[in-house]
């Protein structure tokens, strides 16, 4: 059970930021060499629905 509730914290810790990291940099590598499409819009969407880029730079002070 414990083992299995640290996996689960390991993906959503590790794997999700890096899945949204990577949506992004592939799609502004897709708009530098082709410009603004649909595929690089839904990239960019996908990043912000698995992690927006405003929750990073929140401040609590």
């Amino acid at each position: 059970m414990t083992r299995k509730r640290v996996a689960q914290w390991a993906v959503m810790a590790v794997a999700v930021p890096l899945a949204a990291a990577g949506a992004r940099r592939l799609s502004h590598a897709l708009e530098a060499r082709r410009g603004p499409s649909r595929a690089s819009r839904m990239l960019t969407r996908g990043a912000d629905l698995i992690r927006p880029q405003q929750a990073r730079r929140r401040r609590f002070l």
